[in-house]
């Protein structure tokens, strides 16, 4: 099977640069801050949810993606596809019954277009695959990023819009890396070490400053977010829109017939 590690990129950044919130400094419009902050906070609570991604990677290029996360039981969908380059394709992560599967839009050398992992976070013995930030996509809402968005000295409400049909308030901003870190300096512990996986996916590629839109709604739910920087081999600009919350997620594991057991293969070989 063609490898998904270039098709599923844009996963990594998604998993493990989506999952902080919660700074609370900011030298902007103080009513701003608060609203920004209530959006964080309330990102923080479990909730199953929908989401799709537009946009474009330094790394990559033109990008979308599409997601469903569930809590009770957990349960993942996300689906990203590379538009052009080397990297052109599609790959997906599953989460099922607590068994990760990857997949691919081109079939390997067997004709089988997924692969069976296990349990996310560990691999089949004989094998070192990290699958840990399926684990994490699991555990976090992408729309914890919101945070950042309160380190922003030019932190101001830039109006109202229309985001898939629900009336949300627009906030905008401006944060260099180092100013989003110390705005988490008085966090909890793990607060920070989740703040730290994020922006260490940003340094990788060579982004040191992110421009930031928020749109929440009534409910101070994040319904709309848009990252921009500018990385070492070009333009980061993402855009999540998230299409409703606290809905059952239901994702059915991939055919049997068209999936390597990696547990099973290895154990084959080695007898």
């Amino acid at each position: 099977m063609r490898s998904s590690v270039g098709v599923l990129g844009l996963s990594a950044l998604l998993v493990a640069g989506c999952a902080a919130a919660g700074g609370t400094e900011s030298g902007g419009d103080s009513a701003a801050a608060a609203a920004v902050t209530r959006a964080a906070e309330r990102a923080e609570q479990a909730v199953s949810l929908r989401y799709r991604m537009t946009g474009r990677t330094p790394e990559e290029g033109r990008i979308k993606a599409e997601a469903a996360i569930g809590t009770e039981p957990p349960a993942m969908s996300l689906k990203s596809t590379v538009l052009s380059g080397p990297d052109k394709g599609t790959g997906e992560y599953r989460l099922v019954g607590g068994v990760l599967y990857v997949g691919s839009d081109e079939a390997g050398a067997d004709g089988k277009h997924w692969v069976r992992f296990g349990a996310p976070g560990t691999s089949p013995s004989g094998l070192k695959v990290d699958t840990s930030t399926a684990a994490d996509k699991v555990r976090d809402n992408p729309s914890h990023e919101s945070g950042f968005l309160t380190a922003a000295d030019d932190l101001k409400k830039a109006g109202s819009d229309t985001v898939d049909g629900v009336r949300t308030t627009h906030y905008t901003g401006t944060a260099t890396l180092d100013d989003i870190r110390a705005s988490y300096k008085g966090d909890d512990e793990s607060v920070r070490q989740r703040t730290e996986k994020s922006l260490a996916q940003y340094e990788k590629l060579g982004v040191d400053e992110l421009t930031m839109d928020l749109w929440t709604d009534a409910e101070d739910r994040t319904r709309q977010l848009r990252m921009q920087g500018l990385g070492r081999h070009g333009e980061l600009d993402l855009t999540i829109t998230f299409l409703d919350f606290g809905k059952p997620v239901t994702v059915k594991a991939p055919p049997a017939s068209d999936t390597v057991d990696l547990a099973k293969e290895l154990k084959k070989n080695r007898g």
